[in-house]
């Protein structure tokens, strides 16, 4: 029994001395750094790599590594879904290393993570217009760019995701008995070349469509009061409540 309690402490004193080493590792050559972030990162250890990346742009400010090692977070960032800190070393490389080349590239990461960090347009307006402000801009400053026929096929299912919004908010403006704001919004194109009417909603899975609805109407409408908004921009509505 004492021997097993020794071999407990020992146990533990040498996994504490091992952090304890871990946490004090500091004035390595820039190589070790980058070693030790690549390696994280194959192993998906993304919040080891970021440190490993922190101490090699601390410790080498100038260190030919940091270029590469800075693309290597943002796209190991995209791989695992974190768009904002994707966007973070994106802005970071842009800034401070890009060529001119290389800025198109990460110009062009930036656009797609955005991108795919919308998989459910209609909850966030605001990016789709960010990403869409975004495409522009490139197409404005690469217009003969490798890579715009992936920007245009974002774009197009942007401008279609932004037309489809459009429509379940005119639904809603609908439903809510005022006509002239589902007017304006279904007046609004999202493009010359999109024709709204041939625009066809994305089918929404059975588990979002229980809490969320199909953009039309959701499961607990019937328990929501059918009355009109005291205060409304509509004739009719204002008419309404003039009479009462």
């Amino acid at each position: 029994m004492m021997i097993r309690s020794w071999t407990v402490v020992a146990a533990v004193i040498l996994f504490f001395s091992g952090c304890a080493k871990e946490v004090e590792e500091f004035n390595k050559p820039a190589d070790y750094w980058y070693d030790k972030m690549v390696t994280a990162v194959s192993n998906g250890s993304l919040e080891k790599g970021d440190s490993a990346y922190s101490s090699l742009q601390s410790e080498h400010v100038s260190s030919p590594f940091l270029p590469e090692a800075t693309m290597i977070m943002a796209q190991a960032h995209m791989a695992h879904e974190e768009y904002l800190l994707a966007e973070h070393f994106l802005n970071e490389y842009i800034r401070r290393y890009a060529t001119p080349e290389g800025r198109e590239y990460a110009e062009f990461l930036k656009i797609k993570s955005k991108f795919l960090a919308l998989p459910n347009p209609g909850r966030d307006q605001g990016l789709i217009d960010e990403t869409l402000k975004g495409v522009n801009t490139f197409k404005t400053l690469y217009p003969r760019s490798a890579y715009m026929p992936i920007i245009n096929s974002m774009e197009t299912q942007l401008h279609l995701a932004k037309g489809v919004l459009n429509e379940q908010i005119a639904q809603l403006y609908e439903r809510l008995d005022k006509p002239k704001g589902a007017a304006a919004y279904r007046s609004i194109a999202p493009v010359t070349w999109i024709d709204p009417k041939e625009i066809v909603s994305p089918e929404v899975p059975w588990y979002r469509a229980i809490f969320e609805g199909d953009g039309t109407s959701s499961w607990y409408a019937f328990m929501i009061p059918k009355t009109r908004s005291v205060v409304s921009m509509d004739d009719n509505a204002t008419s309404d409540v003039s009479k009462e």
